[in-house]
């Protein structure tokens, strides 16, 4: 059982542990994403835990690792016990796996060595009606599934052995966001990319949902475009509307009005590797996620053009009953 204590400092903290105390029914997991400076190498690396509903269910801590380059995906398990992190800051150990705020210590098959976090992460701003990027549905106890954005982008520095080959990541970029709660949703899009080409600061995370809710589901949206050193949100709690949400084989086109103007995105939808991702009963196989997606992205106020550029290197999944995501 989760203290009050714990409950409060997570909303003080969504980049920090909130499994405190929870044995059963719970998940949790930190997407650590690093590109190197000629975008050749990308990686995302993903600590975190589950717990089962018991019984037959399994406990365990993980890391998963994505090629973003080739699709190829491994999962690593390890005993519970060898799972650690700290409540009110990003901080997270898996067997001999380190990640945190100054970078990360990795040994893995794959990856193995140091890498360092040169510049100050940028957080989604939390307040305390207003906990990160979930707005005030974060103060809500019986929330499915919460997300957080630990850093909308960084520097890097450093060198990994990938696969047995020394590669540099001085020079190259990381992003770093979070889910946690019982059960991931059972229909959503999720897209982002910091590598747009003509704001080299810019950083894009869009996502919707389908939200259980008291008496109906709805679809959820988040959306944060940072650049220009703005932070400019497209969300269900601030008054935004999706005007257009389109999927086929090939793209997913989007636009959203609100009080930080129109945000108009088409991205390119292609194969990528397949994530665990949580379910009652265990962490199964079953999250295509594609790390070299195009996206088109157009940014108006008004009659002003305040971005209109192709972002590369972009994350994508689509997964579960879209139909019912885009009907509701």
């Amino acid at each position: 059982m989760r203290s009050l204590g714990s409950y409060l400092t997570g909303i003080r903290h969504p980049e920090g542990f909130h499994g405190q105390g929870i044995t059963k029914n719970f998940f949790e997991g930190w997407y650590f994403k690093v590109v190197s400076a000629d975008q050749s190498q990308r990686w995302a690396v993903i600590p975190g835990i589950f717990r089962g509903l018991g019984g037959e269910s399994r406990d365990e801590a993980f890391v998963q690792v994505l090629d973003g380059s080739s699709g190829r995906s491994w999962y690593h398990r390890f005993e519970v016990s060898e799972f650690s992190a700290s409540p009110n800051r990003f901080d997270v150990r898996v067997g001999g796996n380190h990640f945190h705020e100054r970078g990360a210590e990795l040994d893995l098959p794959q990856l193995r060595g140091h890498l360092e976090i040169t510049t100050a992460l940028k957080p989604w701003p939390v307040t305390l009606s207003s906990p990160g990027i979930m707005g005030w549905y974060g103060l809500v106890p019986f929330m499915e599934c919460f997300h957080g954005i630990v850093s909308f982008g960084h520097d890097l520095k450093g060198q990994l052995e990938v696969e047995g080959s020394t590669v540099s990541f001085d020079g190259g970029k990381g992003y770093i966001e979070k889910d946690w709660g019982k059960n991931f949703p059972s229909g959503y899009i999720w897209l982002h990319s910091n590598h747009v080409e003509s704001d080299p600061e810019a950083s894009l995370v869009a996502s919707a949902a389908i939200i259980p809710w008291l008496r109906r589901p709805f679809r959820g949206f988040i959306m944060g475009l940072h650049h220009l050193g703005t932070l400019h949100r497209w969300t269900t709690y601030n008054g935004s509307q999706e005007e257009l949400l389109s999927l086929d084989d090939s793209h997913v086109t989007w636009r959203v009005a609100g009080p930080d103007g129109v945000l108009e995105l088409r991205a390119e939808r292609k194969r990528g590797g397949l994530l665990h991702a949580p379910l009652r009963e265990a962490m199964h196989q079953r999250v295509e996620e594609t790390m070299d997606g195009r996206i088109e992205i157009r940014h108006t106020k008004g009659s002003k053009v305040l971005l209109d550029s192709v972002a590369t290197c972009g994350a994508m999944e689509v997964f579960g009953d879209t139909e019912r995501l885009l009907r509701i």
